[in-house]
């Protein structure tokens, strides 16, 4: 049996253009020799389509739309995930679906069993679940269909969630095959968990599994590909490039054993905000972006994936020295502009900075300098790169690391300004880790610009580390607290100084409503700020 996995890049809600990507996609797999063409979950709609689905044509224009796909389709089947109606008694309005069209039919209809209400994920919102599974006869074989969620064990999830187990339901039917079509979304490391998931899933039920997974950005949300085939006995005999588009043919039956892939997690980081950022622009319909350049590590990183996911014809950056700015500051930004082939103008603010502060010298009376004057800066640049947007229709994305936001070390109306925080999810030790990877070969950031001390620049001499720690303690308490949801006394008795916990715990806490007005942020982590976790402005606890 030769199948062919499509992974493919869908469009939430684009049905005419993904019909075409499906097209395409299924006619390359039947001229490389296929039997059988698979899709990824919800490839016909875009994963996940969210609220979209109450809309009362969404569904109706996605029915119509695999009606027509469903008429491209010849004696080749094509397994293709989608949006159905639940109509029938209770429950929620809708299916996670899939369909096997066939001879311009649809020949089958599968419904998804367990449906993720988790983390990123809010399916049970929307879908009833299927309740019951049951093998496809076709050309003498019994074909097992799962989707996504339906093959994720309790043995690779904190507890269990389901009482039922659509995979060995289907292999309890004698199945030749089990298939799953998945939209799995990106952190780091989630590659090699799914491919231990089916290799488990494969040797537990003697059966070969097909796995295709989504590829693309969709909102904050990255899809990496990666689809997999691994035989009965564990063999692994097929493993598609991940955060790329593409066809490959398997055989079944005669596909030699291959040698796992092997990636590094920076060049994985490096690879899903690229794509994540190419897709962001390019889907909501931008065509370039602008930032500003500081000449630190953040900005530089920042420039070098805008660059790469748009070509540097595509990315302006400002920098905008004040009073406090060093002379290398300009010179590090107007150098990688200068390497990656970018425009950078240099605009000055500190005239705009006297103005401002001699407009409210009437207000403000004899009270000190403070704070207060370091956010105008910020604000200023953000005005001066707001204009830059609206003047040239460029998103302006913001350059800010996850350690910084966490702390609220960043101001609102300020650097936080824009429609995109690129990096947003990535704390700034892996900063530091993706800059020199993408330097292993060449300098294209700067050496200057990561081996100098980080500082904001908006006092005299200042340094992050004159308000923050060290960034390996901070990154190391931030992932007890955010991502391993970890107390206060839990991370102090793994060796962390009690004050400084505290105080971290303190900042996370005060500033989620900071965080709730930021640009959305690309996920690369097990827990992103944003979608996956749903944090209460107004509240008392503390532990």
């Amino acid at each position: 049996m030769k199948i062919g996995i499509a992974q493919i890049n869908a469009v939430v809600g684009d049905f005419p253009g993904n019909v075409k990507r499906l097209v395409a996609a299924y006619r390359e797999c039947m001229e490389a020799g296929a039997d059988l063409v698979v899709t990824p979950e919800m490839s016909l709609v875009g994963y996940p389509p969210r609220d979209l689905v109450f809309k009362s044509q969404f569904v109706p224009k996605c029915l119509q739309a695999l009606d027509h796909l469903a008429g491209e389709i010849r004696s080749v089947p094509l397994l293709v995930g989608y949006v159905d109606h639940h109509a029938e008694g209770r429950g929620k309005p809708f299916r996670n679906a899939a369909a096997w069209l066939q001879d311009g039919e649809i020949r089958h209809r599968i419904w998804k069993s367990l449906l993720p209400t988790y983390d990123v994920f809010d399916e049970r919102r929307y879908f009833e679940p299927g309740e019951s599974c049951e093998p496809i006869g076709w050309n003498g074989h019994r074909i097992g269909v799962t989707v996504c969620e339906d093959i994720w064990t309790e043995d690779y999830l904190q507890r269990p969630f389901y009482d039922r187990d659509p995979a060995a339901e289907l292999a309890a039917r004698r199945i030749d095959v089990l298939i799953n079509l998945s939209a799995s979304p990106f952190h780091v490391g989630k590659p090699a968990v799914r491919r231990a998931l089916i290799t488990d899933v494969a040797c537990e039920h003697g059966v070969p599994v097909v796995y295709v997974n989504s590829v693309g950005g969709n909102d904050q949300l990255v899809f990496d590909g990666h689809s997999l085939v691994v035989s009965g006995e564990g063999k692994l005999l097929a493993a598609l490039p991940g955060f790329v588009e593409t066809c490959h043919v398997v055989d079944l039956d005669t596909a030699p054993e291959i040698e796992p892939p092997v990636s590094e997690a920076a060049a994985d980081l490096y690879e899903a905000l690229v794509l994540g950022l190419r897709d962001y622009v390019t889907k909501c319909g931008f065509s370039s972006v602008c930032l500003g350049l500081s000449g630190g590590i953040d900005s530089a990183l920042t420039a070098v994936i805008a660059a790469d996911a748009l070509g540097p014809q595509n990315v302006h950056g400002l920098t905008m020295p004040s009073g406090f700015s060093s002379s290398g500051s300009v010179d590090d930004s107007i150098a990688l502009a200068e390497k990656l082939g970018i425009r950078c103008d240099v605009v000055p603010i500190q005239s705009t900075f006297e103005s401002v502060k001699a407009a409210m010298k009437p207000v403000f009376g004899d009270l000190p300098e403070d704070v207060t004057e370091e956010n105008m800066q910020a604000r200023i640049r953000g005005l001066y790169l707001m204009s830059l947007s609206n003047k040239s229709g460029a998103l302006l994305l913001t350059t800010g690391n996850k350690s910084e936001l966490a702390v609220g070390y960043c101001t609102i109306y300020g650097d936080m300004c824009g429609g995109l925080a690129v990096i947003s999810d990535l704390p700034k030790t892996k900063v530091y880790e993706v800059s020199r990877w993408i330097n292993r070969e060449r300098e294209i950031i700067p050496w200057a610009t990561i081996d100098k001390p980080p500082s904001a620049e908006l006092r005299p001499d200042q340094k992050d580390q004159d308000t923050l720690p060290p960034y390996d303690v901070l990154d190391a308490i931030l992932e007890g607290y955010v991502e391993q949801h970890l107390s206060a006394d839990e991370i102090i008795s793994q060796g962390h100084e009690e004050s400084l916990v505290r105080w971290i715990q303190r900042r996370v806490d005060l500033n989620e409503w900071k965080r709730q007005q930021a640009a959305p942020g690309i996920r690369v982590t097990t827990k992103a700020f944003g979608i996956g976790r749903r944090m209460p402005i107004v509240q008392r606890f503390n532990g």
